[in-house]
């Protein structure tokens, strides 16, 4: 069928592929992987950003660019005597019907939990791709961003036990780290600043994940948040004849207060939040 998924990703193929060629596009032509890096992170943050704007016509678009990103690599690599995107399917379709032994064979699972331990004892009996034994915290790459990284982190050691049980001692470690903190910025010990304000940044994203938060989005909403604010604040001088700079911080203080009370309006209870769970096939 023409418009069947893999008739179309037969055309995509084919377009990239022309692209690429003799008489294609030069732009195109001229890309190599490490060239694509930027691009293939800056299209998987527009579609974070889409998905979040709950538009699916925006969603549909940025996944789309996703996408050909992956096919632009498998041209590369297929030029140069690498892989193929039927290596990949092919690899990716025995990895999934590997680790869903429950649903592909004769296991069974009682719960997602149960599937996500599963999921992680099958992947950590595999070979990583140089043939080395798998750690627990294979798949977290250190390009993440930082907060992300510490994350994905505690999540991948939880799952084998290496975590704290309850939120509260999770928190407890965080006055720990917070305390020593203090005593490392009187000491004016600029090492140990930097040591202990990263342990202390650490222990917040472990008390984020025991809540069920994820600190990345939930950093990200303060800096949006801080952006619109700082915004109004400026807006709100631009009108007077002002700019931010000409304020005292006293001035500045209260306007910003300002600002959120024009933001509070009426007051509800927010509903409970759900603990997140990753799921197996979103953690690879």
């Amino acid at each position: 069928m023409a418009d069947s998924p893999g008739a179309l990703l037969e055309s995509l193929l084919s377009i990239m592929a022309r692209l690429r060629g003799d008489g294609g596009c030069p732009w195109d032509r001229e890309q190599t992987r490490e060239s694509l890096k930027p691009y293939l992170i800056e299209e998987t943050y527009e579609a974070l950003d889409a998905i979040d704007r709950g538009v699916p016509d925006a969603i549909v678009e940025e996944l789309g660019d996703v996408l050909f990103q992956v096919v632009f690599h498998c041209q590369v690599a297929s030029e140069g005597g690498e892989f193929t995107m039927a290596d990949l399917l092919r690899r990716l379709n025995d990895k999934m019907i590997r680790r869903h032994p429950h649903v592909f064979a004769d296991g069974s699972v009682a719960d997602a939990s149960d599937a996500l331990a599963q999921w992680e004892r099958i992947k950590h009996g595999e070979r990583g791709p140089d043939g080395a034994p798998r750690s627990a915290l294979d798949g977290v790459p250190g390009t993440l961003p930082a907060l992300l990284r510490a994350q994905r982190l505690q999540v991948k050691a939880g799952r084998v036990g290496f975590d704290w049980t309850r939120w509260g001692d999770a928190w407890a470690k965080v006055r720990e780290e917070l305390a020593e903190l203090d005593q490392s910025v009187a000491a004016g010990d600029g090492g140990r600043i930097r040591e202990e304000l990263g342990d202390l940044l650490f222990s917040m994203v472990n008390v984020a994940r025991l809540l069920g938060m994820d600190a990345e989005d939930s950093l990200r909403q303060a800096a949006e948040k801080f952006t619109r604010r700082f915004k109004e604040v400026e807006s709100d001088m631009r009108a007077e004849g002002r700019a931010v700079r000409d304020a005292s911080p006293q001035d500045l203080d209260e306007r910003w207060e300002r600002v959120k009370a024009r933001e509070a309006g009426p007051t509800a209870a927010a509903p409970p939040v759900a603990p997140q769970r990753s799921s197996p096939d979103g953690a690879q």
